[in-house]
């Protein structure tokens, strides 16, 4: 009988799901949600049956029989922090995000969403690789000073799902691989992923790491820290330096690095200046990781929708080749991801949060 998951992806103004039979996509599709509609609920919480009914109503009009389906899998939230994995959702995970025990973000409405579709119908529920997962090793926590410890946050999902793939098409298991993976959206993470743990991986959320589109990256500390008793600016602004204002919204006063990239084919010299500071960034964080491995990597993969951009592509093949083979694989994947965690789940690899 064929094995059939839905997925669910829940955005801020939206909300993205697919099913998929036997690994390969059936259908998928978007859900806008306009400023109106978000507005009327005062948390992400009070969100849930209003984003589980546009979802019902897409299978029905789409004649989808819910009856047929093995699992529901929800892209995962803010957690404590875990292990990479798979997890069936759980009444502690639910009532953690329902009540954003670690932070508010649309992602919080993944597992309650998928396991309310679940229960319905006496199939499992998982999440899998949430923004939280956590594998660093010892030295990868240690800051300069004894106030502050590495935060992981970066993007697990799709990181760990391009390292699976790279395994599996180079016919080995991804717990026997050394990879530095290069996620390029609109945040930028760089992580080793050593024998099927990330040890190392920047903060991609909260200032460490290359710039993106919309966040700053790493910034000189000490001309931040007079910055922010200068009394020009407020705690709100300067986070929205760091993250939303940040990058090439600030150097570039754009968030769309194809528009950068166009100016740099066109030779236009700021464009082409931030652009390639842009692939230099990310290059040194590769090479960063390089060094952790001890020059013992199986390969470097590029990933995100900015891996699409051909110069990103061939200008950190020039800058890191030499380390290990490149290879590409554009775009999120996070649909795709979460259907192959809900196969890994059904095969009896779904973990437990307590």
């Amino acid at each position: 009988m064929p094995q059939r998951i839905l997925v669910i992806n829940p955005g801020s103004t939206s909300t993205k799901i697919a099913v998929y039979e036997d690994g390969a996509e059936l259908f998928s599709e978007g859900m806008a949600h306009s400023a109106e509609e978000i507005g009327r609920y005062s948390c992400m919480a009070d969100q849930i049956q209003f984003r589980e009914a546009a979802i019902r109503e897409v299978l029905v009009r789409r004649g989808f029989d819910m009856r047929s389906l093995a699992c529901v899998v929800g892209r995962g939230g803010l957690l404590r922090p875990i292990p990479g994995g798979v997890y069936a959702v759980s009444d502690t995970m639910k009532y953690e995000l329902q009540t954003a025990r670690y932070g508010e973000h649309a992602s919080n409405l993944g597992a309650p969403i998928a396991d309310a579709l679940a229960r319905e119908l006496g199939i499992p529920a998982f999440i899998a690789d949430p923004v939280v997962v956590d594998e660093l090793s010892d030295l990868a926590r240690i800051y300069g000073h004894k106030q502050f410890r590495k935060q992981s946050i970066f993007h697990a999902l799709n990181q760990k799902a391009v390292a699976r793939r790279w395994a599996a098409e180079h016919g080995r298991r991804y717990e026997d691989v050394r990879l530095v993976v290069a996620h390029m959206g609109g945040g930028v993470s760089v992580g080793y992923h050593h024998l099927g743990r990330v040890v190392d991986v920047n903060n991609a959320l909260n200032g460490e790491g290359p710039f993106s589109p919309e966040r700053a990256g790493t910034l000189p500390s000490g001309a931040l820290a007079k910055l922010c008793f200068s009394g020009t600016v407020t705690e709100k602004e300067v986070m929205k330096m760091i993250n939303g204002q940040g990058g090439t919204v600030s150097l570039a006063g754009t968030n769309d690095m194809r528009v950068l990239e166009a100016g740099y084919m066109k030779g236009e010299p700021e464009a082409t200046l931030i652009y390639n500071a842009f692939i230099y960034n990310v290059g040194k964080a590769i090479g960063a990781l390089a060094a952790v491995a001890e020059g013992k990597l199986d390969g470097i993969v590029l990933t995100g929708g900015i891996a699409y951009g051909k110069p990103v592509q061939e200008g950190l093949a020039r800058m890191c080749g030499w380390m290990a083979p490149v290879t590409v694989y554009a775009g999120e994947g996070e649909l795709e991801a979460l259907a192959a965690a809900g196969s890994r789940g059904l095969a009896g690899e779904a973990m437990e949060y307590k």
